[in-house]
């Protein structure tokens, strides 16, 4: 179960924190990852990792205001946003693969998804 937390409203320029707490979940080498979604648009990555490697993969987009983390020990995914602009605005979800040698930047790789947070920026 992948529960996410954190998201909210904030100004432009500011800050957020979402976490995502992975329980029950365990998988090295594994994909887990961040996408955001706004209406009629379709899911996109923001930050992906995988979890036995120091790589991350971001968008384009957000590269230098946005990054993901893993804590191991604690099973939580982090999305650390900063400089947040009015096209971040979205509803952010949490996922996980549940299987390695998946394409991390591709929604398609994620077997286990959150029921998501909003981040309203304005």
């Amino acid at each position: 179960q992948l529960v996410e937390s954190g998201g909210g409203s904030v100004q432009v320029g500011g800050s957020l924190r979402l976490s995502c707490a992975a329980s029950g979940y365990s998988c090295s080498g594994c994909c887990m990852g961040w996408f955001r979604q706004v209406p009629g648009k379709e899911r996109e990555m923001v930050a992906s990792l995988y979890t036995d490697s120091d790589s991350r993969f971001h968008a384009d987009s957000v590269k230098g205001r946005i990054t993901a983390s893993l804590d191991s020990v604690k099973n939580t995914l982090y999305l650390e946003m900063m400089t947040l602009k009015r096209e971040d605005t979205a509803m952010y979800y949490c996922a996980a693969s549940g299987e390695r040698g998946r394409n991390c930047r591709a929604p398609v790789s994620y077997r286990y998804w959150g029921q998501g947070t909003q981040v309203t920026v304005s």
